[in-house]
């Protein structure tokens, strides 16, 4: 199961794009939320150590364009591309 975790539309419209949809949430309130799960977006170290994967979307942004929602075709113009990683938490 994939959650998207985001708050801009363009990001939504974006992966759907390129083929991945899941449940979207705003911001994770809690751990059981992600824990075993597909995760796009930007996570804390401690919650993506719960999740099955990460995967970011990561640009090259100007300043002015940060925190911004942008269209897909802005993500598309500042080279977005996916990145997936997995964290483990070293006891």
């Amino acid at each position: 199961m994939t959650i998207i975790v985001t708050r801009h539309t363009g990001l939504i419209q974006w992966l759907k794009s390129h083929g991945i949809v899941g449940d979207v949430i705003s911001h994770v309130e809690f751990p059981d939320q992600i824990r075993g799960k597909d995760v796009v977006g930007v996570l804390p170290l401690h919650l993506a150590a719960v999740a099955a994967s990460v995967t970011t979307v990561e640009m090259t942004l100007p300043a002015d364009k940060r925190g911004v929602d942008l269209t897909p075709e802005e993500m598309d113009s500042f080279g977005a591309i996916m990145h997936t990683y997995i964290v483990q938490e070293v006891l």
